[in-house]
């Protein structure tokens, strides 16, 4: 990353040879590295990961294992993941919330 980018939540203080990893996270690009998990790339960018489900608090993962479910991220797509137990990869398309269109009404069957 360069200088210019803004100081994240998480430091990395080693293994910072690895090949990089460009991914998006609300249309804002950044980069990870290989190994990191979609959660440590993130953080290493931005303070949390986006509000809560339910409320306005932040959320940045909590128990960093898979445990608390606290650190759901949205795909492009409309699906989530769970972002400390997954591994970052090259062009993930991420938003801290769910993509506009998510909850449209299902056509009828016809």
């Amino acid at each position: 990353m360069t200088s210019t980018a803004k100081q994240g939540r998480f430091v990395r203080l080693a293994e910072a040879g690895r090949a990089p990893i460009l991914f998006t996270l609300d249309g804002e690009p950044l980069q990870g590295q290989k190994g990191d998990t979609v959660l440590s790339a993130i953080l290493l960018s931005r303070k949390t990961l986006g509000h809560a489900d339910l409320g306005d608090r932040q959320r940045a993962g909590f128990c960093l294992m898979g445990a608390c479910q606290d650190c759901w991220v949205w795909q492009a797509d409309g699906t989530r993941l769970q972002t400390c137990v997954r591994q970052l990869e090259p062009g993930m398309a991420l938003l801290s919330g769910p993509p506009e269109n998510w909850l449209l009404p299902l056509e009828p069957a016809t």
